[in-house]
């Protein structure tokens, strides 16, 4: 395709999206709902369509060489398919924002003034691997009444566009515009510099995968970007910690799945519990296969651990390696979570109450845990009951991203023939 035809494609695609978006904005939860339900049966209707196209797109990545982590990210089973459609008869269950009027009070000169939520318009989603993402996403915004640009990254090329064909079908069957939610057809990488300069039709892009992409949006596009740049994850065992807790939360950081984002990829440890804690916990990480990277004092007490480089510090791994720091305290743990952070999870172990709330106050990340594993930044398990991705800036979201994220809101004001003196 030549770059004046894909320069077309993607701005007829953009075109069509915003007129999409008008009707679905008014689209009655019903309507939403029916169609989510429709999808969810489709899917498991046609998985074995699904898993061989999967399974397309697994045979070229694995080719093509692709980390462990990202084949991870990109396999689709009957399992995962299985989850996609209970996901979107949740999101079903879950209130409709759209409409819902907040804050509403009585001004002294008798007007009524509240906020409305409102849809935030047509959503570009520009993701690598992870097919769910197509379902997640558009689910998500239909719901929440927007329209959705989906460009998938050309690893799951096969398995997109079979999950768009489905969803497409659901969306006919209730006769909902079918370009309110769009694959870009091309696994072109221009298409995706073509849809940054749509500033005209799109509201919003939501770009989720590796650093690289993430920076790449923020530097091209001309449209509001939503970042994450990446999930470096801490969690600080603190000198009045229930070590037995410290260890069962740092192995299922680790290792329940590495290759997300908010897997745990930093542990502090205070120097005074580190002879008595640290030696266990690599014992137990090794059995599990994981490899300990860490700072002299923690090499001493632990052989088998090897000696971290500067570059280890502040690193999203993506895998079953783990970066070990002795801190002396508290205050040597925040200052490394302010330097190292992506502002994504950080969690303390402690049974101190002042230290936790001081941690709460204190640290700056989307989600600050106590005594609980990093892996609960999670759109579903934090009771959004699902995301379309987490927002590690805070405009205009702070965190997973569920259906009000998607929203925004105007003003609402009702008189009776008021005029302003």
């Amino acid at each position: 395709m030549g770059k004046g035809s894909l320069e077309q494609l993607v701005s007829q695609l953009a075109r069509r999206a915003k007129v999409a978006a008008a009707a679905i904005a008014i689209l009655p939860t019903t309507t939403k709902n029916a169609v989510l339900l429709s999808l969810a049966d489709y899917l498991q209707a046609e998985s074995a369509m699904l898993l061989e196209e999967n399974r397309r797109d697994m045979l070229l990545a694995e080719s093509a060489g692709l980390s462990p982590a990202m084949l991870d990210r990109l396999r689709l089973t009957d399992a995962g398919i299985a989850a996609m459609a209970s996901g979107l008869r949740e999101l079903v269950a879950l209130p409709d924002p759209v409409g819902k009027l907040e804050e509403c009070s009585r001004r002294p000169n008798g007007l009524l003034v509240g906020r409305m939520r409102v849809p935030l318009g047509v959503v570009a989603m520009i993701y690598e691997s992870r097919p769910n993402v197509t379902i997640d996403a558009a689910a998500l915004c239909l719901k929440a009444g927007n329209a959705v640009i989906l460009r998938g990254g050309s690893e799951a090329f096969h398995s997109n566009i079979a999950l768009v064909t489905l969803l497409h079908r659901a969306l006919i069957s209730h006769a909902v515009p079918a370009d309110c939610a769009q694959l870009i057809p091309t696994t072109d990488r221009e298409a995706v510099s073509h849809l940054l300069g749509c500033e005209e039709e799109i509201d919003l892009v939501i770009p989720r995968g590796g650093e690289g992409l993430i920076r790449y949006v923020v530097a091209h596009s001309r449209i509001p970007v939503l970042k994450h740049y990446k999930g470096v994850c801490h969690l600080y065992v603190d000198r009045d910690a229930d070590l037995a807790k410290a260890q069962a939360i740092v192995l299922n950081a680790k290792t329940q799945r590495p290759g997300v984002c908010n897997a745990l990829e930093g542990l502090l440890v205070d120097a005074a519990v580190a002879p008595a804690f640290l030696p266990p916990l690599a014992v137990a990480m090794q059995a599990r296969g994981v490899e300990l990277r860490g700072c002299a004092q923690s090499v001493a007490l632990c052989p088998q651990m090897s000696r971290a480089d500067e570059e280890d510090w502040g690193r999203e791994f993506l895998d079953l390696i783990l970066a070990v720091r002795v801190v002396a305290g508290y205050q040597e743990a925040k200052e490394y979570i302010d330097r190292y952070g992506s502002r994504h999870t950080e969690v303390i172990v402690t049974e101190n109450y002042s230290t936790a709330h001081r941690f709460i106050a204190e640290i700056d990340a989307s989600a600050v845990m106590v005594n609980a594993s990093t892996r609960f930044n999670d759109g579903g398990e934090l009771g959004l009951g699902a995301e379309i991705g987490i927002s590690t800036s805070k405009l205009h979201a702070y965190g997973p991203m569920g259906l009000e994220e998607l929203t925004t809101r105007k003003f609402v004001v009702y008189g009776q023939g008021q005029v302003r003196e």
